[in-house]
């Protein structure tokens, strides 16, 4: 871009003038984006320093204390971790922006966000470590020792047995993951020993990270969850080495159960099949959870074949509760109503819970589930799922108990995908360069291939196709089969 022009989100806009930093009808997301400051610390940000330099001037003269959303905990945290990570790899703050990063501090320290808490707070923490390391003396001290504190709470807490960021999207995950790293990184410049076990809980995620990512590299989307916001897992893994830190050891097995989260990964050949079995989040914070309770995605090779549909946009209109819906991802919809009940933004009313029965390690894999979350409508209905991963094929069995009017299981295809043709219960999926796949159903109703569209990144809906599989009883079998010698 061009030093006062910014591409976002997947959103470009100017920022010419004071009144820019508070673009009117851009959304609220892309307004923080604009004041994290985040280009200061990407590839190859240093031929682009001088506009920095400006623009770091502009903002301290354009946005006074205490004024506009670049006032905000969250903004002011991220943009000031930026700005020490800048000088240390470095650069010069000038006197004002110097005095101004001390002022961000003095405010950070009386509006810390622990009405929202979750990675928010956090974030508020990280940026006083940050802080109370830039700086000296007295106060500087107070900064850093809060956000020591509050660390030593959080990773208890944010952090589970298994690895998992307790808010169950690999994407924050990934971000939870990339705040360890730098911590651990600016303690050691700072010549400060962190404590063990940050290193042990940056392992533990390492590996969670890794069994929740396809093998093109990327994320599954469970939850909140796009591509472009967070760091890969082979980019953490890289930073994590330069760090000194031991490598995390490669996958391995049919089966890896996430048990703390409830997540799980079956895995037979090149095929990765990964398995929502997880709560919607911690009771006290679901605000990025979606209605996907016993979804799943699928990989052939690097290919991806099954997606959950992602998110391109927050806010509250009928498109961010679309997103967060049941049919918006790859498991069953009973009565045309979501599992969970988002509502709002960030908010879940009454909400699924999962249970685990039985997972089977050698091969056939095998993976056996349950949610509750349609147990208040009419039929008190219980949705029940096995996965089986076969040598050349996956199994889906579901079940749904109790009287119902309606219930279809959905299957989104990555864009990538085609149904090359259809006969009765029969689907032939089209692969680029891989041989077809069969979609073959029992007990399903008159199947439909339909527009849909897959979210990938903020600002961006890709057009893919969503199959809808009508239950004509209580159960469905799919089968999905592929070529053994790919």
């Amino acid at each position: 871009m061009a030093p006062e022009v910014f591409r976002l989100l997947n959103v470009e806009r100017a920022c010419r003038s004071a009144a820019d930093w508070q673009p009117p009808g851009a959304a609220k997301l892309w307004i923080y984006h604009l004041h994290y400051f985040d280009d200061l610390n990407a590839r190859a940000a240093a031929a682009r320093a001088s506009w920095h330099r400006q623009l770091l001037e502009r903002w301290v003269s354009e946005n006074p204390a205490g004024t506009g959303v670049g006032w905000e905990p969250y903004p002011v945290s991220r943009r000031s971790v930026n700005w020490v990570k800048w000088v240390a790899s470095g650069n010069a703050l000038s006197s004002a922006c110097h005095q101004s990063l001390a002022v961000q501090a003095r405010w950070l320290t009386r509006r810390l966000e622990k009405h929202i808490l979750g990675n928010h707070l956090f974030t508020n923490a990280k940026a006083l470590v940050h802080a109370g390391l830039y700086f000296d003396g007295p106060e500087a001290d107070r900064w850093y020792a809060r956000g020591m504190q509050l660390i030593s709470r959080a990773l208890p807490e944010q952090v589970l047995p298994d690895g998992g960021h307790f808010e169950l999207s690999p994407m924050y995950h990934a971000l939870f993951l990339e705040d360890l790293l730098d911590l651990l990184n600016v303690l050691r410049a700072f010549g400060r020993q962190p404590p063990h076990e940050w290193l042990t809980g940056i392992a533990s995620m390492q590996r969670w990270l890794q069994v929740m990512s396809h093998p093109d590299g990327d994320i599954a989307f469970f939850n909140d969850a796009a591509f472009g916001i967070a760091p890969q897992a082979t980019e953490l893994a890289g930073y994590a080495a330069r760090l000194d830190l031991p490598t995390v050891a490669a996958l391995g097995g049919p089966v890896i159960v996430l048990e703390s989260s409830g997540y799980a990964r079956l895995a037979a050949g090149d095929v990765c099949v990964l398995c929502d079995c997880a709560e919607v989040g911690p009771d006290q914070l679901p605000a990025h959870a979606h209605a996907d309770s016993l979804s799943f995605e699928m990989s052939i090779g690097t290919q991806r074949l099954f997606v959950n549909s992602g998110v391109s946009q927050y806010g509250t209109d009928a498109e961010r509760q679309r997103q967060r819906g049941t049919a918006a991802n790859n498991t069953v919809i009973v009565n045309d109503r979501n599992s969970s009940e988002v509502w709002s933004g960030f908010r879940v009313a009454r909400r699924a819970r999962t249970r685990t029965h039985e997972v089977v390690r050698s091969p056939p894999a095998s993976l056996y589930a349950s949610h509750n979350g349609y147990r208040w409508l009419a039929g008190r209905n219980e949705h029940r799922r096995r996965w089986t991963l076969f040598d050349g094929s996956l199994q889906i069995d579901d079940e749904i108990t109790g009287e119902f009017r309606a219930a279809a299981a959905l299957f989104h295809l990555h864009p990538q995908i085609a149904v090359h043709s259809r006969e009765r219960d029969t689907l032939v999926l089209d692969l680029p360069a891989r041989p077809a796949v069969r979609m073959s159903f029992r007990g399903a109703g008159t199947l439909e291939v339909r527009p849909g569209t897959w979210h990938p990144e903020f600002g961006r809906s890709v057009a893919n196709t969503c199959i809808t599989v009508p239950f004509s009883g209580p159960t469905l079998r799919t089968r999905i089969l592929w070529d053994r010698k790919q």
